[in-house]
């Protein structure tokens, strides 16, 4: 049986404002950043399917005028696996480049297995999974949300037969007077099973509209290197399009059409300071920058004419009865002209 409840907890004082007709939505604002956040809804949400973590979608924000989150995909439909915007997080368990989920490879087709952020799901088959795979949904979850003027808050409660229970938080929170998003989380193990995952946010940055091209580059704390991995047939695929300087990435082509540029990126250390990741275009005149609290374990990057992704994975392991916590800081800025 499904089961959906969507709470809104926000006293008539710092009640924000809700979105008008289509998916709902709330917007938030610190008075120097405002954003537009889309809230999980099984029935009438913007973003209904399996690959993604439902919470925290930014439709819009913007900062000074310049926008850095929108739709950078040409088709929209709810259930489809990328059809969603703005700084989203998926949930991989397992090493394999088609990604996976809890469970899924202990269980037989017509049981369920589990992605954080999205819920239980029914196998189908003995297909490997696969993220762009079409997953029935038949348990979201619990989905409660408190949205204030500033920030939202959002908490999903899980229960599946297969053994994977969790209490999931998540805060988008607008810092006060100041160009930034900090998004916190809390991942509780409230089954007998221990959850053990990779988690990386996708990010989606569209900076004012701008074509993926000259202009553009992405700037990290090391020195990146083009890694291989034989089971992906675009690793490395930056020639022509954009060369790695020093501890740069430098985009030399305008991407046109459905040309991408990515590849597995190696050179990080386990120190946690190598998580800290600018994406800057000189076109429009804007940066933002992006800092994890946890050590990296993967680093991908993945782009089209339309948006740029630095992917940076982070690992989680939470035994039965165990919490584990961790955030992400963006930082908004306009370039020296």
């Amino acid at each position: 049986m499904m089961v959906l409840l969507l709470v809104f907890l926000a006293s008539s004082a710092s009640r924000p404002a809700l979105g008008g007709a289509g998916p709902p939505r709330v917007e938030i604002t610190n008075g120097v950043v405002h954003a537009s956040v889309y809230l999980p809804n099984a029935e009438t949400g913007y973003y209904r399917g399996a690959r993604f973590d439902w919470s925290g979608v930014i439709a819009e924000l913007t900062y000074k005028g310049h926008s850095f989150f929108g739709v950078w995909f040409p088709h929209y439909d709810p259930k489809l696996h990328d059809a969603i915007t703005g700084p989203v997080e998926e949930f991989r368990s397992g090493d394999t480049t088609l990604g996976g989920a809890l469970g899924y490879d202990q269980v037989k087709p017509g049981s369920t297995f589990v992605k954080i952020g999205v819920g239980a799901l029914l196998k189908p088959d003995e297909k490997p999974y696969s993220f762009a795979g079409e997953y029935r949904i038949v348990n979201p979850g619990i989905w409660t949300s408190r949205p204030e003027h500033d920030r939202i808050s959002f908490v999903q409660d899980l229960h599946d037969d297969a053994g994977y229970c969790y209490r999931y938080e998540k805060s988008v929170k607008l810092v006060d007077h100041k160009p930034e998003l900090v998004i916190d989380h809390r991942l509780r193990n409230i089954g007998p099973k221990t959850i053990e995952t990779d988690v990386y946010n996708h990010d989606f940055y569209v900076l004012d509209g701008q074509p993926t091209g000259p202009g553009m580059r992405i700037i990290f704390k090391f020195r990146p290197q083009a890694a291989d991995e034989k089971t992906w047939s675009r690793a490395a695929d930056l020639a022509g399009k954009a060369e790695i300087r020093g501890n740069q990435i430098v985009y030399v082509k305008k991407l046109e059409g459905r040309e991408s540029a990515a590849s597995l990126l190696a050179g990080f250390s386990e120190a946690v300071s190598d998580n800290d990741i600018r994406v800057e275009n000189s076109n429009a005149g804007i940066g933002v920058r992006e800092i994890g609290d946890h050590p990296l374990v993967r680093l991908n990057l993945w782009s089209i004419r339309t948006t740029v992704c630095p992917e940076a994975f982070i690992h989680l392991r939470v035994e039965p009865g165990r919490e584990v916590r961790w955030r992400i800081r963006y930082l908004f800025y306009e370039l020296p002209k």
